[in-house]
């Protein structure tokens, strides 16, 4: 376990670059063009994304970005 100590504005920009990223992904995830393998590694990132937004943001920053559960089907 880390700790951080941080100023407002910091944290701010911290979170506005957290869902800039995640922004992205969403959009390249939609990319037909886009192989499975790379989709993959794309969603990965995207939950370590969102765990560290959870960390830094208030409920209501990052409730647009949850994904719901998987179903076993859609591994």
């Amino acid at each position: 376990m880390l700790g951080l100590v941080v100023h407002e504005n910091e944290l701010l920009e911290l979170q506005y670059l957290l869902k800039r990223e995640m922004e992205e992904i969403l959009y390249d995830l939609n990319d037909q063009r886009i192989e499975r393998t790379v989709k993959r590694a794309m969603k990965e990132r995207y939950r370590i994304l969102f765990r560290l937004l959870t960390k830094v943001a208030p409920q209501s920053e990052y409730a647009q970005f949850a994904i719901p559960p998987r179903r076993e089907n859609e591994r």
